[in-house]
């Protein structure tokens, strides 16, 4: 199931303008690279590199400009920044409340799960509020160790 795309290239565009940026191809082709990613696929920046240069996508993109806008789009809230077990962040369009999920991640063989909770996002809602923050994001991963990998390590 492909996400329901919630930045249009023209929200974008607004957006920043609105803060003295420009809505360049590469930014534009990034943005649509994410809203195509299947639902529960995350990517790093070499990742989405990669698959901007196999659909010759990539327009000549650099693998800085992939990671000035990654995190440009994270700081905009366009998307989520994660941290994985992997040591380096992925990445996934922002879904707001009710697509809002949390991440389970083996440390052994990377395989991540994504779980809803609802308590978790309204206690993270609570915490901002009372201290008169605003929410953009709710996000918990958990780190553990899957069942397959628990038994190879027992083997």
């Amino acid at each position: 199931m492909v996400q329901t795309p919630q930045y249009t290239a023209s929200a974008l565009k607004a957006e920043l303008n609105a803060k003295g940026w420009r809505m360049t191809p590469q930014r534009q082709t990034i943005l649509k690279m994410f809203q195509e990613l299947p639902e529960g696929n995350h990517l790093n920046a070499e990742e989405l590199f990669e698959r901007l240069q196999a659909e010759d996508a990539g327009m000549g993109i650099s693998l800085s400009t992939v990671y000035r806008t990654l995190k440009l789009m994270a700081r905009m809230g366009i998307l989520r920044e994660l941290e994985l077990a992997e040591g380096h962040k992925h990445y996934e369009l922002n879904q707001p409340y009710p697509h809002h999920h949390h991440h389970l991640v083996c440390v052994r063989c990377y395989r991540t799960i994504e779980f809803k909770s609802n308590p978790i996002l309204t206690i993270g809602a609570k915490a901002a509020q009372e201290r008169g923050f605003k929410l953009l994001d709710c996000q918990l991963t958990i780190h553990a160790v899957c069942p397959e990998c628990q038994r190879s390590i027992v083997q």
